[in-house]
């Protein structure tokens, strides 16, 4: 499998983000559920990923299995053990990668939604970007760990409807990377 570098994931993101902003701003501003917007995203990832060859990963959109079981992550800072996990849109291998099997994780939100709910969704990218879910990683190449974690960039992704900006930030090894906003 081709080895994709960071820059070449946020690349890809960010054209998708354009296009779907672009294409997808009636959507966007009917005030539709941000659920009903998973899927259009989703499509302009995988249309970018085509466009550079890269076939052998899937764009899902709320996927919730690992190996045939609930995905599940781990956070040990916040003295939580296991918790379900279904992010709003993934890049990954299903399994096929043992070496790199997720690639990005996006968790989209309205700039009205619930600030629990969005520091939960950055918890999320946090926890989900780390290198192991236990600070050990230990890679036999014939199993993926027992919880959802190394994906290679995690983004959250707010809209503000009324201000027609959306504000971003890049996760990354665990830690915030980056963060701006954009108007659409």
């Amino acid at each position: 499998m081709k080895n994709i570098k960071d820059t070449e994931l946020m690349e890809i993101f960010e054209k998708a983000s354009r296009t779907f902003l672009k294409e997808e701003k009636e959507l966007i501003l009917s005030g539709v559920n941000e659920r009903c917007w998973y899927h259009p995203f989703a499509d302009y990832l995988k249309e970018e990923m085509a466009y550079r060859n890269i076939d052998e990963y899937y764009v899902d959109t709320e996927y919730n299995r690992n190996n045939g079981k609930l995905k599940t992550m781990f956070d040990a800072e916040q003295q939580i053990k296991v918790i379900k996990i279904t992010c709003d849109v993934i890049v990954h291998s299903r399994g096929k990668n043992k070496e790199q099997d997720n690639l990005i994780c996006i968790e989209m939100k309205k700039s009205t939604a619930d600030e629990n709910k969005k520091e939960a969704d950055k918890r999320r990218m946090q926890i989900l970007t780390k290198d192991s879910f236990d600070d050990i990683w230990s890679y036999d190449g014939k199993t993926l760990p027992e919880h959802v974690c190394r994906y290679k960039l995690g983004v959250y992704y707010e809209i503000n409807l009324k201000a027609q900006m959306v504000y971003v930030e890049y996760y990354k090894k665990g830690s915030k990377m980056l963060k701006y906003e954009v108007e659409f």
